[in-house]
């Protein structure tokens, strides 16, 4: 049996204002066994270069661009595997009972998975392709007009020729799931997009590192060209031990995220590998 739990988070707008408080049930996936209750994993993640690209094209020929939220996700991703989970808190009824998952919950190893095959199958009934190059980048051609749609897990970025052909994707999508129009593209996994006069999208992620800053307790710290001692030893045998281990691989894999995302760091970081 899989356990279950509650989760409460806080969504906030680019600006750190609250948007809306969020409850979700997660299942305890880590105790699925692999061949028992799930077979395949898969999430569907677009590429920093694929969404780059895209952004860049919609620029130069001054398309709209058009972002969406799908609403519970995971949850329209129909189960192969036959799992079981235990009752959710304030919710029990009497008895040694448990609940059966028709569909997919949130916390369940294959939820990304089949939340992204049901998600392919309806794009393709709209004559949508999946590339070769990033399976996460849908495309359609249709009367000389092209349409791109990038996915991020439940976040959509839709740009193309027709404004027509995207309001007609948001509106079959509308009716076979529930969907958050959010207009044109603002905020996105971190990334502030702002469009100006002339036609140029300023990105920056400001409010992500303010916040990864906030989470280390280190939004006091003072600014320095070098953050760290250049003739420091590391040892696994010496220094303290991390109190909050959790804590450093949320923070660390922040980091990481940035460093990806941000492209005058990857290039750096990438020019820097070439020269060693």
């Amino acid at each position: 049996i899989v356990g279950c739990k509650w989760t409460f988070k806080l969504k906030k707008n680019a600006d750190g204002t609250v948007s809306w408080y969020k409850a979700r049930l997660v299942a305890k996936g880590y105790s699925q066994q692999s061949g028992f209750d799930f077979n395949e994993t898969f999430s569907p993640v677009v590429k920093p270069t694929t969404i780059r690209t895209v952004i860049t094209i919609a620029l130069h020929k001054n398309w709209t661009i058009r972002q969406i939220d799908i609403n519970n996700a995971f949850l329209n991703g129909v189960l192969q595997e036959e799992v079981y989970m235990e009752q959710p808190h304030g919710f029990q009824k009497q008895g040694e009972l448990v609940c059966k998952l028709n569909k997919a919950i949130y916390g369940l190893k294959q939820a990304p998975r089949v939340w992204f095959e049901k998600l392919k199958t309806t794009l393709m009934s709209l004559n949508y392709n999946s590339t070769k190059s990033d399976i996460s980048l849908f495309t359609k051609f249709h009367n000389n007009s092209i349409t791109y749609v990038l996915i991020y897990v439940d976040d959509f970025i839709i740009t193309g020729s027709s404004n027509e052909e995207i309001n007609n994707l948001v509106k079959h999508l509308d009716n076979e799931f529930s969907v958050k129009d959010l207009g044109t593209l603002n905020y996105f996994l971190g990334i502030e997009a702002k469009r100006t006069s002339d036609n140029i999208i300023q990105l920056n992620q400001k409010k992500y590192i303010e916040e990864i800053l906030l989470k280390a307790k280190m939004d006091k710290a003072n600014p320095i060209s070098t953050p760290m001692i250049t003739n420091n030893q590391l040892s696994k045998y010496k220094g303290e031990a991390i109190s909050n281990d959790t804590q450093y691989r949320s923070i660390v894999g922040a980091l990481q995220y940035v460093t990806i995302t941000r492209p005058e760091i990857t290039f750096s970081v990438n020019l820097s590998l070439i020269h060693i």
